[in-house]
């Protein structure tokens, strides 16, 4: 099951840009990791306790999220002044499901139980965190 965040999805989302050919192996094409390729992504295995959370925040390039074992969950927000709204529903990921979030996007995260996921990160990773109330 892919989930949708923001409009954001497999077709759409700039993790899936910037493959290069492998000329040695027809049908193949990759695309490696930052810092090395300054086109890549950066990718982390990530564990997470259940009951531990993410505060609103936002990260420069599009991720994905993909949930190998687990049950998490994500909310959507947008600035208003000097507080967050939420934009939606809480979007509720497990196992098997992949999350796409699109560069700038204010978003939490809350892992509902323990949690193991594959995120990729369009280019160079960063956490930038709201540091707004929540209306």
């Amino acid at each position: 099951m892919t989930v949708e965040k923001q409009g954001n999805t497999a077709a759409t989302s700039d993790v899936w840009r910037s493959f290069v050919s492998d000329s040695g192996s027809p049908g193949f094409s990759l695309r490696t990791t930052y810092p090395s390729n300054s086109d890549g992504v950066e990718v982390m295995l990530e564990r997470w306790d259940a009951g531990t959370e993410e505060p609103p925040h936002t990260h420069p390039g599009d991720d994905m999220t993909i949930v190998v074992d687990g049950k998490m969950s994500t909310q959507l927000y947008r600035r208003d002044g000097e507080s967050l709204v939420t934009q939606g529903e809480r979007i509720v990921l497990t196992k098997g499901d992949v999350g796409y979030t699109n560069a700038g996007q204010i978003h939490d995260a809350k892992y509902l139980e323990d949690c193991q996921l594959v995120y990729v990160h369009n280019g160079a990773f960063a956490f930038f965190q709201a540091n707004l109330d929540v209306r």
